[in-house]
């Protein structure tokens, strides 16, 4: 295993795109050190601000120290596990390709955007935009594993293509707003205007019920089997899941009418 342990002081931001797992694998712990990173609008060798130990060859690296000033780890990651043992800043995991990324802390903006497929599991917080979308592309979150143990902030899932997102605290506003497909699931509650130009895909809400907007539609009650599966999933990878949620009555609603209208935000009947 490679671990890298911040000791930098500075206020100023670190972008650390590139150093994953997948092409650190081949190099050795001198050629690692030297690898650019970005210290404000700088460019710096990462062993200047990063102490370097162990070695990567097992795709298995582990970051260490108080990250939340440095952005960008694990983006475009392809394979390996990546541990960050603490909190972290934006755009963690974005456009993940593959692999898994565990956080023992919280995270910031842009967690997961524009991800493709592998598995993010994040202890604590996250704050907005999580898997979604960034200004201008057509699509967010296209595939994998997106787990959020506390709350996440506003927009997560915007224009989520397909994938998993599971939230086991509360949303802010507009969760899966303009949700193509896919599927997330909240296990607090939600701010405002909740899946908000739906075309399809499957928004659950398991906590207190949102005043939903008037172009969904009840349409029913139910408790579906597939829940029952992804729940399972959730224990699995050890996102905790009430037992009592499998046996619990949902209410269904379609929309969003000014749209498609093929979505289904589920919300407890009691």
């Amino acid at each position: 295993m490679l671990t890298l342990t911040y000791r930098g002081t500075t206020s100023v931001p670190v972008e650390l795109e590139g150093i994953v797992p997948d092409k650190l694998q081949a190099l050795s712990p001198s050629s690692i050190e030297r690898l650019p990173i970005f210290h404000g609008n700088q460019s710096v060798a990462l062993g200047e601000l990063f102490r370097v130990a162990g070695d990567a060859s097992d795709e298995q690296v582990a970051l260490h120290g108080e990250l939340a000033g440095v952005h960008w780890i694990g983006a475009k990651m392809q394979s390996g596990t990546l541990r960050i043992e603490g909190n972290a800043g934006r755009h963690v995991g974005s456009e993940l390709h593959g692999g898994a990324i565990h956080v023992a802390g919280n995270v910031a903006d842009w967690l997961g955007a524009e991800m493709k497929s592998g598995l993010i599991h994040v202890r604590g917080s996250a704050g907005d935009q999580a898997g979604a979308a960034y200004r201008g592309s057509a699509r967010g979150m296209t595939g994998g594993t997106l787990l959020i143990e506390k709350n996440s902030g506003s927009e997560a899932g915007y224009l989520m293509r397909r994938g998993l997102i599971a939230v086991g605290g509360d949303t802010g506003d507009f969760p899966a707003w303009n949700m193509i497909a896919g599927t997330m699931l909240v296990f607090g509650t939600t701010g405002m205007r909740a899946a908000a130009g739906m075309r399809r895909g499957t928004l659950a809400i398991f906590g207190r019920p949102p005043q939903l907007l008037p172009t969904f539609r009840a349409a029913g009650r139910c408790n579906p089997t597939f829940l029952r599966l992804y729940f399972a999933e959730l224990r699995a990878r050890g996102f905790s899941v009430d037992e009592r949620l499998a046996t619990t009555e949902l209410r269904m609603h379609s929309g969003d009418a000014l749209t498609v209208g093929k979505g289904e935000v589920l919300t407890r009947a009691s």
